[in-house]
């Protein structure tokens, strides 16, 4: 790993910092470090400095960096078909439902592209769904969301976020959506009516700091969308296709969602991907010309796709996951200085939690970067560990022992 002692920016990295500063929209905050390639778990600079990838592009990138197997679906599919819009169909599509609804269980799938996409279709669909199944008067659907959830940046998303930074100067924002404290059961249900249409939650709330709500809050959740018959709308995002030790974070509660949200990892990070799964009831109210996305079940995301979800489940990646995961959170935990408040997690979406007045964790992911590790801050006290899913167990120990080393150093 990197000598922390001798990290300095070269001439390359400084130019490129300073283009992307002159041109580009300011709306990132970076690490200081420019990547140039990677493989498995690590990522290489532009001085070929290597780092330990923490962060996985937010999950994006559960099998880890230019997986081969995924690659080499990417190449072969290019240089056959890449796009025919949904006005065609391809032979790629067909497959992609039939080994993805097989694999999660699901009856129906709707293929788009970013995860806010996928958030949105699944928004149309809950009041669609309301209006024509449930009988809600026209206008007046609402869908319950969570404080300190996370679902994207369209208006209407960053419409119901309860960060300031994400929806200050934005509005106005669209209607129908009410919000109520993460992980209190008792305040869902108090907020539900006879116009609630859906439920839209985190299994673990990623962005808001790997929040994990209390036991049986996801299985309280299902209850009251049956008995209130409301759609259950679980963002799976990025806990899904294996980030928590399961293939679907709903797993760990033994539940159904009515309508599941994934993306990121469905692509393996070659190819943006993202797709609703649902099943019948819910799916079937969308007809010809309703909904729809240029890009979305195009055959270079399909194929690309698929071989994602292959490699994930032959190599063994989820259970790895779980096994990889317990180790590293046990060992994070000891390593933990009085800088740390929590350490917390599953599988291996972990957070490490500081104590406000421990200096903040961008210092923490500066000296971590210094080593040879890649992690990043959210919401200025904790850090995402959240390395590739084939994480080695020595791998895993060479995290806590950069974690053990730097965290004496803010302590001091």
């Amino acid at each position: 790993m990197t000598d922390s002692l001798t990290l300095a920016r070269s001439p390359e990295a400084a130019s490129l910092i300073d283009l992307e500063a002159r041109y580009g929209a300011r709306n990132y905050k970076p690490l200081d470090v420019v990547l140039t390639r990677g493989e498995g778990v690590y990522v290489w600079d532009v001085e070929e400095r290597r780092y330990l990838d923490c962060l996985s592009a937010y999950s994006a990138v559960n099998q880890g960096h230019c997986h081969p197997k995924i690659r080499e679906a990417l190449v072969a599919q290019a240089g056959r078909l890449t796009l025919t819009s949904r006005a065609f169909r391809n032979d790629q599509l067909a497959p992609f439902y039939e080994e993805l609804c097989a694999l999660t269980g699901s009856h129906r799938a709707l293929p788009m592209n970013s995860g806010a996409e996928a958030v949105e279709s699944a928004l149309k669909v809950a009041r669609k769904w309301g209006y024509e199944v449930k009988g809600v008067p026209q206008g007046a659907a609402e869908i319950i969301v969570a404080a300190g959830n996370f679902h994207g940046r369209t208006l209407a998303i960053v419409g119901f976020s309860t960060d300031p930074q994400s929806r200050t100067g934005f509005g106005p924002f669209p209607p129908g959506f009410k919000v109520v404290p993460y992980g209190d059961a008792a305040a869902l249900e108090a907020a539900m009516t006879p116009n609630t249409v859906g439920v839209l939650l985190e299994p673990i709330q990623g962005e808001a700091g790997v929040i994990i709500p209390p036991p049986g809050y996801l299985r309280a959740a299902r209850a009251l969308c049956t008995r209130h018959r409301a759609l259950l709308i679980l963002d799976e995002i990025q806990t899904g296709l294996g980030r928590t030790g399961a293939l679907l974070a709903e797993e760990h509660e033994g539940i159904e969602a009515d309508l599941t949200l994934i993306g990121k990892a469905l692509a393996g990070g070659f190819y943006p991907v993202s797709a609703v799964l649902s099943n019948d009831e819910a799916m079937g109210v969308l007809k010809p010309g309703e909904h729809g996305s240029t890009f979305g079940g195009n055959p270079l995301a399909c194929a690309v796709a698929r071989a994602a979800l292959r490699v994930l489940v032959e190599e063994g990646m989820i259970e790895n996951a779980a096994r990889i995961g317990a180790r590293l959170q046990a060992a994070l935990r000891s390593v933990a200085s009085a800088a740390v408040k929590e350490v917390r997690g599953r599988g291996l979406m972990i957070a490490v939690e500081l104590h406000p007045d421990a200096g903040g964790a961008r210092r923490l992911c500066e000296g971590l970067q210094r080593r040879g590790f890649l992690c990043k801050e959210t919401h200025d006290h904790t850090i995402r560990v959240c390395p590739p899913l084939i994480l080695t167990a020595a791998q895993a120990d060479e995290i806590a022992g950069a974690f053990e080393v730097e965290l004496s150093v803010l302590s001091r």
